[in-house]
């Protein structure tokens, strides 16, 4: 495969400059010629502040970041711990992950930055990873080469066990958080949906019936064995995993649905980015129209987080460099504006254990923990 990137940047306004995808490209250029195919890794810990921009309309003023580089990695996606407060995984992948090897990372935030507990290096791109809910030291990541890989932090060794039923790249992977249940999910470019018992020793079940590249698969907090997926094919579904079955399709956008994520609140209101540069919040209820849509990015959205803080408050990151916070329950809904990276914006998390505390990560390298201050203002309580 030439290039591991959806279709379309943006369907709904074709830029005039592409100067942003120059500067990937010259990079990726740079990586090639200049690093050879092995690279060495060198980590590097940075803290800055970050300003404020009025003219562009961005407001994080005198924002404390907290930074975490690896030279030669960029990064797809990163989750918090869900029993560990400081701590957290990113997925990474060498040459934009459209080659090259890939790299997963447990990291501890301090009181002044970020530090490296454990790293390990897998032969193919790494674009998703996933903390089990049972065990504080496992995880779960997906690969360019249609493999899903079980790690244990404590272990500095290989994988636990490597799962490859997938014929193409996992580009999600999600572990269950409902009681009772300790299930993995994986999606893939091959289209299909894959559940897995917690070792990975085999698929359970396999589900049938995107008609495109399966970009986000997550399980419902609420509803045992429902999970989300978001499609190349422009839909969002929900699945009943015990009936395999498609329960719900939902024609999301009129292009690629990059994301896909549930409303920790509220079991029926589910939420899609997509290549259209928009978000839409849905009641799957009644899905004839979305209960809300936020525009304000100008490139694809790659991914979107609801806030486990607030019912209608959500995050957005996206390849116009930018993380997007909102609050649908408002008449205007756009919060904020972070521009603190300088390439694509691919992966993004909210802290479960510190109120209103995000990590993103990106393909320029850098992993950022920030508090933004349209969150911390006070305006946003718990819950409806």
């Amino acid at each position: 495969m030439l290039c591991r990137m959806e279709t379309n940047f943006c369907t709904s306004s074709v830029p005039s400059s592409f100067s942003k995808f120059g500067t990937i490209f010259a990079n990726l250029l740079v990586s090639y010629e200049g690093l050879g195919r092995n690279p060495v890794l060198h980590f590097h810990q940075l803290d800055e502040t970050a300003g404020s921009d009025a003219a562009a309309g961005t407001s994080y003023l005198m924002m404390t970041t907290k930074v975490f580089r690896c030279q030669a990695r960029h990064g797809y996606a990163v989750e918090v711990s869900p029993f560990i407060p400081n701590r957290l995984a990113c997925a990474a992948s060498q040459y934009y992950g459209i080659t090259g090897c890939g790299s997963l990372f447990v990291l501890d935030q301090t009181e002044t930055g970020i530090v490296l507990v454990r790293s390990w290096e897998w032969g193919d791109g790494l674009f998703d990873v996933a903390w089990s809910e049972a065990n504080e030291h496992i995880l779960v990541a997906g690969g360019g080469d249609g493999s899903l890989q079980l790690w244990d932090s404590a272990n500095q060794h290989a994988p636990l066990r490597v799962a490859k039923e997938h014929t193409q790249e996992v580009y999600s992977v999600d572990w269950s958080q409902t009681r009772g249940e300790n299930l993995i999910v994986s999606g893939s470019w091959d289209h299909t949906i894959k559940v897995w018992d917690q070792n990975l020793s085999r698929s359970l079940t396999m589900l049938n019936g995107h008609e495109g590249v399966v970009y986000s698969t997550i399980w419902s907090p609420h509803i045992p064995g429902c999970i989300a997926s978001a499609s190349g094919d422009g839909t969002l579904r929900v699945w009943d995993v015990k009936a395999a079955a498609c329960r719900l399709a939902v024609p999301a956008h009129k292009a690629e649905v990059l994301s896909c994520d549930w409303c920790k609140y509220d079991q029926n209101l589910v939420a899609t980015g997509s290549v259209d540069c928009s978000v839409c919040v849905w009641d799957l209820r009644n899905v004839r129209q979305p209960v809300s849509q936020l525009l304000g990015h100008t490139y694809a959205i790659r991914r979107v987080k609801f806030s486990p803080f607030s019912q209608t408050v959500l995050a957005s990151c996206s390849y116009d460099f930018t993380v997007r916070f909102w609050d649908f329950g408002r008449s205007q809904p756009l919060l904020d504006t972070v521009e603190h990276h300088s390439e694509f914006v691919c992966g993004l998390d909210f802290n479960l254990h510190i109120p209103h505390q995000v990590v993103d990560c990106s393909w320029d390298e850098m992993v950022k923990i920030y508090s933004p201050a349209c969150l911390t203002a006070g305006t946003h309580s718990a819950g409806p």
